[in-house]
């Protein structure tokens, strides 16, 4: 077990597209830290040095620099961190100084997200963010003088009355900050948020699939011409730069995690999920009563494994490679899934010993990958 992922479910406000588990604060409660640290003390060891640790909301940047000393420190006691782990915290750019950057740095941080989403203001107001554009700028000056030379962004598209044109200024703009890492998410109005109500209403107007498909490949197209590299489908990096953790999840290896809401994997059997309940109250009786928080969600037969290791790996640059799967499961893509392969056409196609998808086919992954699951 070589990675850990760190829930901070507290955020200022709740955004209306967001779908996620967190709860109104304007901080972290210490009390919820000694949770997080006792559930820490609760985790097996035996898997090594943790090679990636990601701190995930929420908005971890609510946490203070003293706070994320504490976990780290905590960390470092049960597991060790392996030569060039990579320590990563998302943060809103709402919620950061130059004091509380270097702060994170001095921690042991040294790679930091931020959730931009635009640098348009109507953009931000109709998101219900809580930064402004210039925020967002500045958030990112702040960052590389506190010393972090890994520092990405989120952005997204597709956003409500957003035309081509207006998304492409909006992306030239973010790079303009130079990023090393760039996430780009196409807005999907999830069930349950404030979003599927206005929707509903008739008073959210998203752009069609044509205008879709033009942000996604253009946006393809620009980044590649500066250099980046489209490693993951909503993913672009400089080299070098690839978020490891993620890759983690992609590639379908082992990952703890402690918070109320965390999803661990283990790679016992077939596969093992399992997850924290969404209640923080339930969270801290399981602690204090000497439980595991965390439940049993899913466990894996051969069939559903190979099905997962094709859908995550798919959607990454590197693909499957056939030779591993092999290894895995005794027979290659070809074999497991003959029908879907068929059905998938030209757009599933060997390289070398890897099988991979076009940029093309990722705007149409979820309709491919179904013949699979």
């Amino acid at each position: 077990m070589s990675s850990l992922y760190i829930h901070i479910p507290f955020c200022r406000s709740k955004c209306p597209y967001c779908d996620f588990f967190s709860v109104p604060s304007e901080d972290v409660p210490a009390h919820y830290v000694e949770l997080l640290l006792t559930h820490l003390q609760r985790l097996p060891r035996g898997g090594g040095a943790l090679e990636t640790i990601f701190f995930g909301g929420g908005t971890p940047s609510l946490l203070t620099p003293t706070q994320v000393a504490l976990l780290l420190d905590g960390v470092a006691a049960h597991f060790g961190f392996a030569d060039q782990a990579e320590v990563s915290l998302e943060a809103n750019p709402g919620t950061v100084s130059p004091d509380r950057l270097d702060g994170y740095r001095r921690a042991g941080v040294n790679r930091i997200n931020f959730g931009i989403q635009s640098l348009h203001g109507e953009n931000l107001r109709r998101l219900g963010r809580i930064h402004s554009a210039g925020e967002a700028r500045t958030a990112l000056e702040y960052a590389r003088s506190a010393g972090f030379v890994n520092v990405g962004v989120d952005l997204m598209f597709a956003l409500p009355d957003q035309s081509t044109a207006a998304f492409f200024r909006d992306l030239e703009k973010t790079l303009d900050l130079a990023p090393s890492h760039l996430s780009l998410y196409g807005l999907t109005v999830e069930e349950g948020t404030p979003f599927q109500g206005v929707q509903q209403r008739g008073d959210l107007r998203l752009p069609d699939e044509e205008v879709y498909a033009e942000n996604f490949l253009g946006a393809d197209r620009i980044l590649t011409e500066k250099g980046y590299r489209h490693y993951e489908i909503s993913n672009y990096a400089r080299p070098g730069m690839e978020c490891r953790h993620n890759l983690v999840y992609w590639r379908r290896r082992p990952c703890l995690a402690i918070g109320a809401g965390a999803h661990s994997f283990f790679d016992r059997g077939w596969g093992e999920r399992w997850a924290v309940p969404q209640d923080l109250a339930r969270y801290g009786a399981d602690l204090a009563a000497g439980r595991d928080p965390a439940k049993l969600v899913e466990r894996f037969d051969r069939r559903g494994a190979m099905a997962e290791t094709l859908y995550l790996g798919l959607r990454t640059a590197e693909g499957v490679d056939d030779e591993a799967f092999a290894r895995r499961f005794g027979c290659g893509v070809a074999a497991a899934f003959a029908e879907g392969v068929s059905r998938a056409g030209g757009r599933l196609r060997r390289e070398g010993k890897r099988w991979v998808l076009d940029r093309e086919s990722w705007l149409l992954y979820d309709t491919l990958i179904a013949p699979f699951l």
